[in-house]
């Protein structure tokens, strides 16, 4: 049984932490405390009760075993993209301080620290003609993506993020410093990938970056008022598409912001992402059947280096207030189509801001021979994403709408989803929808060695 945990930590226990940490330690009574709890989902409260600023891996392991001497629950925050589920008390270590990067072009690799993210990897490595495997946005922090698997914009191409991690160092929760590979601790190694942050504070990573000197990519946005054609045309030109291609089409309904293109504001239009790594020709022969769809409102496809590869998804560079989740799709066929506008599409009244379906397969679906990590999704034909802001005057109908669209999808949704898919599921269901019956139980069985405490116990967190 665990010892009792305070809702509040005495002022002597956070002063004799400020004894032991360089960096700034914070509570929620101090000016710096907002700033340094704050989370790109400004709808997901993060209200620990003192924050660590660290300055370094070594602020990391003391910061743990403080928390384990004090018995406090840990929480952990890099650039906050992760903040889906709210945090509540307890101690949050930011690891946004953790800045190096370093780019290795001979061996190919990069090593950064937890709080890197993707855009500064890509600066240093794209003069190289080398990429890493960012997601929609290179806004998002290297790690703590990698952790939940990492899906990349070109992932049918090259796989998973995790796939191509070398090795971490990570602050276990009793507070030792471990640097595992697939030759020293190769369990722990492997369950990291994939495993999010239930068995260490992750201080750095090395990964392999891959050879590419740029892409055919962008956006083509078609009116609302062709969805049903759009997502039809979508689902069939998917079916034979080569691993070269990675996809996914979205509804979106925009506000008038400025931070949407002025041609788009307060509008509901369909959105196809394309990535393609094949030669420019024959990236826009693949892309020929969807171009040829009537009226688009915007084209900007076409080759680019992979430093613009933002402009494909074009996520929202400020932080916003919302609410999301995902699920694995089987199909989108003609039924699903039909149930998916019927809930969402032009003439429903849907409070959601985006339903994002991404192609999955290819070099997604294989693990390498011998791999121990627990990445979900490489059985998954398609993923769903649902996003809706929470802000009036519709902001509370969101949990039902989302609900209300995977209702009607029916047998076509999954009970599965991907780790960074979870959004706003938590405990025992996103655990359940995360990870599959053998991976749980190893992950389980981790958490029980390293963590028997359940230090580590927000964000989507495994209970020993």
């Amino acid at each position: 049984m665990s010892p009792s945990i305070s809702p509040s930590i005495p002022p002597a226990d956070v002063g004799d932490l400020r004894q032991h940490v360089a960096g700034p330690v914070l509570t929620p009574q101090d000016d710096g405390y907002e700033t340094e709890t704050a989370a790109y989902n400004l709808a997901t409260p993060i209200r620990p009760d003192v924050v660590v600023g660290a300055q370094d891996a070594d602020d990391v392991a003391a910061a743990v075993a403080w928390a384990a001497a004090h018995h406090v629950p840990l929480g952990v925050q890099a650039t906050g993209h992760g903040a889906d589920v709210p945090m509540q008390g307890g101690l949050l270590i930011s690891t946004a301080r953790l800045q190096e990067c370093t780019v290795d072009p001979q061996s190919r690799t990069a090593r950064v620290g937890a709080g890197v993210r993707w855009r500064s990897v890509l600066e240093a490595s794209v003069p190289h003609g080398l990429v890493g495997l960012s997601g929609s946005t290179t806004d998002v922090g290297v790690v703590g993506y990698t952790l939940g698997g990492g899906l990349p914009v070109l992932g049918r191409t090259f796989g998973f993020a995790a796939d191509h991690v070398r090795s971490f160092e990570v602050v276990t929760p009793d507070g030792r410093r471990r640097a595992v590979d697939a030759a020293h601790e190769p369990e722990l190694f492997g369950l990291l990938r994939g495993g999010k942050g239930n068995l260490g504070v992750v201080t750095a990573m090395e990964f392999e970056l891959l050879p590419l000197d740029g892409l055919y990519g962008g956006a083509v946005i078609y009116p609302g008022a062709h969805a049903r054609e759009v997502l039809t045309a979508w689902s069939r030109w998917t079916a034979d598409l080569p691993e070269s291609v990675s996809t996914s089409i979205a509804l979106l309904r925009l506000p008038a912001m400025d931070i949407v293109p002025e041609p788009l504001r307060d509008r509901f239009v369909v959105h196809l992402r394309y990535a393609c790594t094949a030669p420019a020709e024959e990236a826009e022969r693949l892309l020929a059947p969807m171009r040829a769809l009537p009226d688009p409102v915007m084209d900007t496809v076409g080759p680019m280096s992979y430093r613009d590869v933002d402009a494909i998804h074009m996520d929202p560079p400020v932080p916003i207030p919302y609410r999301e989740t995902g699920r694995l799709l089987e199909d989108v066929d003609d039924d699903a189509v039909d149930a998916l506008l019927a809930q969402a599409g032009p003439d429903a009244d849907c409070p959601l801001a985006l339903i994002e379906i991404r192609l999955l397969g290819g070099a997604l679906s294989r693990a390498a021979e011998g791999t121990t990590d627990l990445v979900a999704g490489r059985d998954g034909r398609y993923v769903i994403g649902l996003v809706g802001l929470t802000v009036p005057p519709h902001g509370d109908r969101v949990p039902a709408a989302i609900e209300d669209v995977l209702t009607a999808l029916g047998g076509h949704v999954s009970e599965r989803t991907l780790v960074n898919f979870l959004g706003s599921v938590d405990g025992d269901e996103a655990f359940s929808r995360a990870w599959s019956s053998d991976a749980g139980s190893r992950l389980r069985a981790a958490k029980d060695a390293y963590d028997p405490e359940n230090l580590l116990r927000f964000q989507h967190a495994v209970r020993p």
